[in-house]
């Protein structure tokens, strides 16, 4: 007597389609469309960042105002942004690094979880080759944790070196758990498929 899924075929070609269309849409607004602004090719604004800016230097709430020098204006409150007025080349690039890098590695992340659910509509997910997948979807967060909140402060700090403008932006990190707790969770779910495959694998060799 056969037993009956929730989980149909057509659910897994939902799955697929919907996370193919996410990495789609990815790859063109977050990392295609971005590096056309940079070399020049795409209109729209790419001159500013939101920065954290020195207590000293923070504007009171609810009060408009702003400090500009050296081809940049820092405006807001206590999270400000810093624009560029003409933005050349280099200051472009460091602009966009942070969020196509991170768009990279969400791209990175979909890639994987596309295949795993791949696997779905074949009916059996707990593949080797799935063991591996999880392996590095885990070490891909964990990385992504770690440069998420570095990169914007190493690439903000290269904007503002050598000018006026450095004094009032420090450079400044915060990390969170979240993203680091979920790597270690995908980590153990990849060393459970791990040991279950070997295990079945042994008992299917017994059989």
């Amino acid at each position: 007597m056969g037993t009956k899924t929730w989980w149909s075929r057509t659910d897994s070609r939902f799955l697929e389609a919907a996370l193919g269309l996410a990495a789609v849409l990815v790859g063109v607004f977050g990392v295609l469309l971005p590096a056309l602004g940079v070399v020049g090719l795409r209109d729209g604004p790419m001159d500013g960042v939101e920065v954290e800016p020195e207590a000293a230097a923070r504007i009171p709430e609810k009060v408009s105002a702003a400090v500009t020098g050296h081809g940049m204006t820092l405006t807001g409150t206590r999270r400000a942004e810093l624009v560029f007025a003409d933005p050349d080349l280099g200051q472009r690039l460091l602009l966009a690094l942070p969020g196509v890098v991170g768009s990279l590695f969400l791209l990175l992340v979909l890639v994987l979880l596309f295949k795993v659910a791949r696997t779905l509509s074949g009916g059996d997910i707990f593949v080797p080759a799935n063991a591996r997948r999880l392996s590095a979807l885990g070490l891909t967060v964990l990385v992504q944790a770690v440069l998420t909140p570095v990169l914007p402060a190493l690439t903000t700090e290269m904007l503002v070196r050598g000018s006026p403008m450095a004094e009032q932006v420090p450079f400044s990190v915060t990390f969170t758990g979240e993203h680091v707790l979920l790597a270690f969770l995908i980590l153990a779910l990849g060393e459970v498929f791990r040991r279950g495959t070997k295990l079945r694998a042994d008992t299917e060799g017994l059989i």
